[in-house]
């Protein structure tokens, strides 16, 4: 038994004593928190906050419920005052029986005298042969017996030709101030022999497409490209009846490929019309399109509304290159000419009135033209103000909107387009035209901008969901440790002062 004397035992520590738990120590450790959490305030204030532009609210509103009427001059060549008024009361009546189909026009019937200080008029002249039209002239038998019924149902076809029975399948695209055309060859399976490995696409361009595209260089700007696929094959198979073959309607809804045809090459976003030849495998000739009742089609070409169009082509002999052939070339485009007018919004002449030999150098005449700029005018119009009138509801409702510079100065800039338009429609059609398309392009540019979709990805809420924890758990310690240090240190002062 070890009987070395034992070291006295140590009393315990007063914890008050050490150094870690010296009150001036823990009270700047707590007081270092809160000076950094303090002056981080600042910082945290200016890389949450949102840029909250002012728009001009009074403007759009002002302007989203203002009518746009384009007006239309019709002036008669005759001295017949009795007729000139028939013909205009009988056109005032057409408008007021078919309102929706003259909204945004004012047609008016004047004499040659009256539209001397008109800019766009249209001239109707006294002709003893067939209606026809060279220029914004027509020409139409005013002496025949119910000469001003006739004219006013042919002019009623001419100005607006557009109804909401004329394109039931909506196959008119959208407007845009940019389009790409995508002209596709496609072999369903060139292995099998018979295959087209090439086409003068330049030269169809050329003869069909060039000249539309000339013609409407004041509505769009467009882009070209082109492109040979070898191996395009269909989602489905083709119905047999005896020695052809052949596509239902239904079939034609899923005719297009997307998973396994590339048809578009480019990278930019504008939209595309496509264009699209399709040849059958040899196993798989004549291929063709059946109507409704059954029956074979004669034409093997349909649309896709807003898309494009197709033509289905069996070859009947190529070249020793495998090439399509100018005459087969020449029947293709010239189809593809006339889809990409409908696909464009370019109406048909009535079946009544004829060009002049002088006027079919263009591709198609000034009064298909004027309706046409009338028609995206006004969808233009339309389209601005539901926009920007959007916009600036949806900054009032949702308070924590970020508007930038961008979408402010886009908002503006469509706003004062839109005055512009208003007040240019009764001078200029053309120019009326462009101020609309800039209206429209700039408004749904500010409306798909991303920063002002940005409170859609990072909404209040979830500020909430991110902060409450954060601040729950590093917050409230924080607090009472410094409520428990004030405690102490006014405790400590008290006690002081009673020793005193």
């Amino acid at each position: 038994m070890d009987s070395s004397p034992q070291p006295p035992p140590t009393s315990p520590r007063d914890p008050s004593k050490l150094f870690h738990q010296k009150d001036s120590l823990r009270r700047s450790i707590v007081a270092v928190y809160w000076t950094v959490i303090v002056l981080s305030i600042p910082l945290w204030w200016t890389t949450t906050s949102i840029q909250r532009l002012s728009l001009p609210f009074n403007g759009v509103r002002e302007q989203a419920y203002r009518t746009l009427e384009l007006p239309i001059s019709i002036c008669l060549d005759t001295t017949d005052s009795t007729f000139r008024k028939e013909v205009a009361d009988l056109l005032a009546r057409k408008v007021a029986e078919n309102s929706s189909r003259w909204a945004g026009t004012a047609p008016s019937v004047k004499s040659i005298t009256e539209c001397a200080g008109t800019n766009d008029f249209y001239t109707i002249k006294n002709h003893n042969s067939s209606p026809y039209i060279d220029g914004r002239q027509l020409y139409f038998p005013l002496e025949e017996p119910n000469a001003s019924s006739q004219l006013v149902d042919a002019l009623a076809s001419l100005l607006v030709p557009y109804t909401t029975s004329a394109d039931p399948d909506r196959r008119v695209a959208q407007y845009s101030s940019r389009y790409r055309l995508a002209f596709s060859l496609l072999n369903e399976d060139a292995t099998t022999g018979d295959g087209v490995m090439r086409w003068k696409v330049q030269e169809g361009l050329r003869a069909h497409i060039k000249p539309i595209l000339k013609r409407l260089h004041a509505l769009h700007n467009f882009t070209i490209e082109s492109q040979v696929q070898f191996h395009a094959p269909l989602a489905f198979s083709p119905r047999q009846i005896e020695e052809v073959y052949a596509i239902s309607p239904e079939d034609l809804t899923v005719f297009i490929n997307s998973a396994e045809w590339t048809l578009s090459s480019s990278s930019s976003n504008d939209p595309v019309l496509h264009l699209v030849l399709f040849i059958p495998s040899s196993t798989r000739r004549p291929l063709h399109i059946l109507t409704k009742d059954e029956s074979i089609s004669p034409s093997n070409a349909f649309i896709r509304p807003q898309w494009g169009g197709i033509i289905i082509h069996t070859p009947t002999s190529l070249t020793s290159t495998n090439e399509l052939p100018s005459k087969d070339l020449d029947i293709i485009f010239a189809t593809f000419a006339s889809q990409l007018l409908g696909l464009l919004g370019v109406p048909q002449l009535p079946s009544t009135v004829q060009r002049a030999p002088s006027d079919l150098k263009a591709s198609f005449s000034d009064w298909q033209l004027d309706a046409l700029l009338r028609r995206r005018t006004l969808e233009n119009a339309a389209g601005s103000q539901d926009t920007l009138l959007s916009i600036v509801k949806l900054v009032n409702q949702l308070e924590g909107m970020p508007v930038h510079e961008d979408v402010r100065d886009d908002v503006e800039n469509a706003l004062s387009f839109l005055t512009k338009m208003y007040d240019t429609s009764h001078s200029s059609l053309r120019q009326t035209f462009e101020f609309s398309a800039r209206s429209f392009n700039l408004a749904s540019r500010a409306f798909s901008n991303p920063g002002l979709l940005a409170l859609l990805y990072f909404p209040t809420e979830h500020k909430y969901a991110v902060y409450t924890p954060l601040f729950a758990t590093s917050g409230l310690p924080l607090f009472f440790a410094a409520l428990r240090e004030v405690k102490r240190w006014k405790e400590s002062r008290l006690a002081k002062h009673k020793k005193a």
